[in-house]
């Protein structure tokens, strides 16, 4: 992560809009990539998993572009960076199209 990107990631705000810009395209591995980032602008693998009781080994995985978090490991991840999940209905036209 560079440190200016670094930086605006400290912030919930800013976060927040950097996972949804990720979400936009629609790709997985791009998502949990962008995930890490967060996380190490958070203070990193070792302290989420000190403060949420997870194993460093799992996340690296997880958070990895093959990852594949449990709901559970996702909401933890996102509240150590001072984020949640939240579910939004589609725009009619998206939803239409699936």
């Amino acid at each position: 992560v560079t440190e200016t990107l670094h930086g605006y990631l400290q912030d919930p705000d800013e976060a927040s809009a950097y996972l949804e810009a990720v979400l936009e395209d629609g790709d997985n591995a791009a998502l949990l990539v962008a995930l890490k980032d967060v996380v190490d602008s958070c203070g990193g693998v070792s302290e989420l998993a000190a403060a949420k009781g997870l194993s460093r080994e799992t996340l690296y995985r997880t958070l990895s572009e093959d990852g594949n978090p449990t709901l559970d490991t996702l909401s933890k991840v996102l509240e150590f960076a001072g984020l949640r999940v939240s579910i939004l209905p589609m725009n009619e036209d998206h939803a239409k199209a699936s």
